[in-house]
């Protein structure tokens, strides 16, 4: 899931302290109530996505090749978490995937169903040739991490989870892919259409793979799955995300230093408490982070460029225009009150991708059964942030779901639960079979 890159920082501890008491209130849109006794009961929960896609859900999910496909994951549990284990230990900061790539391709490269190639991105493309006839397919896990370079990364199995940095994102679902392909194979299931297992690069930082895979593939691509985000639900809509990084700019000076009288700290850090003060709009789902800071290079000096990022997401292009107004005013005011100058960086900008009508498309609705047939009760939103909202923004159906059950992520104390990745894997097998259609 995306995020930014990592950079030197400095943390700028006046802002913390202002900022940190505002952060519930601007999060939740204010203070929270009980609900109206006058309130309606809640509806009952609905048991699958409705027909025809549950019937024919499950009489895919009865057929002998994909009982033989969900036999064979089962039988491979210990194969698949000591190869899952061995692909997290191989650190991947985004934009230097190439160790982890190498990996992933040597195993892909042993596969006889599929054509392997490297496109100019440096994403790993493995296509398994459908029959013909049925639309193509692509499924999707990036190879990249947030995590710095030089990190010797360990998997730790303690209470029932496995631990490690990046051990959920996204290298469950880059193990599920592998697998999959591998329960298919052993089961000979065959497609109409081609099953495109994609791994990219750059999805945590970019997005530079996946748009350039895009970019060259739109008119071929007939779905698009995302492996990447929550395990029992999915997601058919993509966040907007806008970057930014704001810098306050003053004449800087020694601690001791009758001029200027404070350092660059001073404005940023009231602009950040003020941010975090906003108010989200309510039933628009919408976040705010500052999550960088920076300032002076040594204790006594008065930063004479002190900065904070701006991480602003929702699924409205509009909430995301005003908020962002908002932000520059308030920058704006804090600078000019301390007669100092603002410089602001636009970092990255990805728009909310909303596609009319796609709830009821057949991608999402299948998508919808198959979550059903397997047991889960899926969480269904439009609030995505990974590869997918790129497909979504290029007009391409997609969604995006995961293959494991798992917390923390983009911390070092990232966890996951093994026991959930097989019934991951076997979700992942029904989908591709399904939106790629059995071939008889």
């Amino acid at each position: 899931m995306r995020t930014e890159k990592s950079l030197k920082t400095f943390a700028l501890a006046a802002s913390l302290a202002l900022a940190c008491g505002a952060l519930a209130f601007a999060q939740t849109g204010g203070g929270g109530g009980n609900r109206p006794a006058s309130a309606s009961a809640p509806k009952p929960s609905p048991t699958g996505a409705g027909q025809p896609y549950d019937d024919q859900v499950k009489t895919l999910m009865a057929r002998a090749e994909v009982q033989a496909a969900f036999a064979n994951v089962e039988r491979e549990r210990e194969a698949i978490v000591k190869e899952w284990i061995a692909i997290t230990e191989i650190n991947a900061p985004s934009g230097k995937e190439a160790e982890r790539a190498a990996f992933i391709e040597k195993i892909l490269r042993g596969y006889k169903s599929l054509d392997v190639r490297r496109d100019s991105a440096g994403n790993l493309v493995a296509t398994r040739r459908g029959t013909g006839g049925g639309p193509v397919v692509v499924i999707d896990a990036h190879m990249d991490t947030v995590f710095q370079e030089g990190l010797k990364i360990k998997v730790e199995s303690r209470d029932g989870r496995l631990y490690a940095p990046g051990i959920g994102d996204d290298t469950r679902n880059v193990e599920a892919m592998l697998a999959t392909i591998r329960a298919l194979d052993a089961a000979s299931v065959k497609t109409k259409g081609d099953l495109v297992f994609l791994f990219t690069v750059e999805e945590e930082t970019t997005f530079k793979g996946v748009e350039e895979f895009v970019k060259a593939n739109k008119s071929k691509i007939g779905h698009y799955i995302a492996l990447d985000g929550g395990y029992d639900g999915f997601t058919y809509g993509g966040i907007g995300i806008n970057w930014y990084k704001h810098h306050f700019i003053g004449p800087g000076g020694h601690t001791r230093s009758s001029t200027p009288p404070y350092s660059a700290t001073l404005p940023a850090a009231r602009a950040i408490a003020r941010i975090y003060q906003l108010q989200l709009p309510a039933g628009i789902p919408t976040n705010i982070n500052i999550g960088m800071t920076g300032g002076s290079e040594v204790v006594n000096a008065k930063a004479s460029d002190a900065w904070f990022s701006v991480d602003l997401r929702s699924t409205s292009n509009e909430v995301i225009a005003d908020l962002e107004r908002k932000i520059a005013a308030i920058v704006k005011e804090e600078a000019e009150r301390e007669k100092m100058t603002v410089r602001t960086e636009v970092l990255s900008t990805t728009p909310a991708a909303q596609i009319p009508g796609h709830r009821d498309s057949q991608l999402v609705k299948t998508s919808e059964a198959v979550h059903y047939a397997l047991g889960f009760q899926p969480s269904i939103t439009t609030s995505g942030s990974n590869n997918g909202n790129v497909a979504l923004l290029a007009g391409i159906s997609a969604i995006s779901t995961g293959a494991a059950d798992c917390g923390n992520s983009h911390a070092l104390t990232e966890w996951c639960d093994p026991t959930t990745i097989y019934k991951g894997i076997q979700k992942t097998v029904l989908l591709a079979v399904a939106m790629a259609q059995l071939s008889s």
